[in-house]
């Protein structure tokens, strides 16, 4: 193993540090533009709208309401056809009352 003068030795860690200095400025860069929240915000404004809109969503009920639109037709039917058949003998009452009451 050859060995290296001293000379050598204080020119490689020289060489060490500037390039140390180089890459630790660029990672302050990086870390500075990615901690930027304003600007994370306008590069990814389509993505935060989405999230924000179908976290509304859900948060506003919305799974259940759409699942009463496509799973609750049985329960609107059914109580319609109970006031359809409410309505109609309280009708059929009514006529039933009105003839008793003109036989009299």
């Amino acid at each position: 193993m050859p060995s290296r003068t001293p000379e050598e030795i204080r020119a490689s860690i020289e060489e060490n540090r500037l390039q140390l200095a180089v890459s630790l400025d660029r990672l302050r860069g990086e870390v500075v533009e990615l901690s930027d929240w304003r600007r994370q915000l306008v590069a990814h404004q389509q993505q935060i709208l989405i999230g924000a809109g179908a976290a509304g969503f859900v948060l506003g009920g919305g799974v259940a309401a759409v699942g009463s639109l496509l799973f609750g037709g049985k329960r609107r039917r059914r109580r319609r056809e109970q006031s359809a058949l409410t309505s109609a003998a309280s009708q059929i009452a009514s006529a039933a009352g009105s003839i008793a009451s003109s036989a009299d």
